[in-house]
């Protein structure tokens, strides 16, 4: 039998390439339909970084969104939510290796992670948490550790992936970053968390700081969790300011847009907090993306340590 002709498109596209292209602009739609504040931060990196983290984020979200009402609105049981996210799972795990998949999003993932190094390793953990979420029982502060690593750590990692593909740094500073990866990863889980802890709670059942009703948020609760999360904004700058190009700018107006929420989220009232969601008006944003452009802001402030250079690496 003669093999099988590969032909291209009149335009030279190989079907594969098409198929991927097709994909990969199909996960750029997922961050720009859902997310402003990544969606904004995303448009400051080069044009092939900017693919793959939008790659990245569209995976997440599609599971994300099985669990937080889309699913359960066209009818679906917890269980079958669950056997959702199974299969999910299996076909990213498959597309890892295989360098392709019938579903675009994973697809346009496994194209990325391959690129990138991200491997199940990192892949487990999140789904791992997208399950916990169809548990209604609420968190420990062991719990709550797990969940967050798994459900914004390790898309921290993810990215940090994506932002070193192809550089050679050394174990000391690759640790650097990934602890800084971790932290801001974390801090922007626990701000969602105490925006949406209303929301959270009336309509998803969920309570993701132990000890704390969502109905009945004190100040005191208030400011401690406040507290704990600007922590992690802090241990974020390290790595941070020795990212990248394009990749600096970027994550730095990300760091940007939820320190000036958590900053929103401390001005509003405990009894107010729960019933309301928070945002940062499109001008502020605005603002903010102009100043990580040009430079200013704690990501671009010298580095106390400084002994390490920032690694310099993909800027398209």
């Amino acid at each position: 039998m003669a093999p099988h002709r590969i032909a291209s498109a009149p335009d030279g596209a190989t079907p594969l390439r098409r198929y991927s292209d097709t994909a990969e602009a199909g996960s750029a739609v997922v961050i720009r339909r859902y997310s402003t504040s990544f969606g904004l931060a995303c448009r400051l990196l080069g044009p092939s970084v900017r693919k793959d983290i939008e790659n990245v984020y569209a995976l997440v979200r599609i599971a994300d969104e099985a669990v937080d009402g889309a699913a359960a609105e066209a009818g679906l049981s917890t269980d079958a939510v669950l056997g959702q996210l199974d299969r999910l799972e299996d076909e990213t795990r498959m597309a890892l290796g295989l360098g392709y998949s019938t579903n675009p999003v994973v697809h346009a993932f496994a194209r990325t992670a391959r690129r990138s190094g991200i491997g199940e390793g990192l892949v487990a953990p999140f789904f791992a948490s997208m399950r916990r979420d169809c548990d209604p029982h609420g968190h420990s502060d062991a719990s709550l550790g797990d969940y967050i690593y798994g459900s914004a750590e390790v898309v921290g990692l993810m990215c940090l992936r994506v932002f070193l593909a192809g550089l050679s740094v050394l174990p000391a500073e690759l640790a650097r970053f990934e602890r800084s990866a971790r932290s801001l990863g974390a801090a922007f889980q626990k701000v969602n968390f105490l925006r949406d802890l209303g929301q959270d709670g009336e309509e998803l059942g969920r309570r993701y700081f132990p000890g704390v009703d969502p109905q009945r948020l004190t100040e005191a609760q208030k400011h401690a969790l406040l507290t704990d999360l600007r922590a992690d904004l802090d241990a974020a700058l390290p790595g941070l300011r020795r990212l990248p190009g394009t990749s600096r700018r970027a994550v730095a107006l990300a760091h940007s847009l939820f320190s000036e929420l958590a900053d929103r989220i401390e001005a509003c009232p405990a009894d107010v907090l729960v019933p309301t969601r928070v945002r940062v008006p499109t001008a502020v944003k605005l603002r903010l993306a102009a100043a990580a452009l040009a430079g200013i802001g704690p990501a671009f402030e010298p580095d106390p340590a400084g002994s390490a250079q920032r690694a310099e690496g993909r800027a398209a």
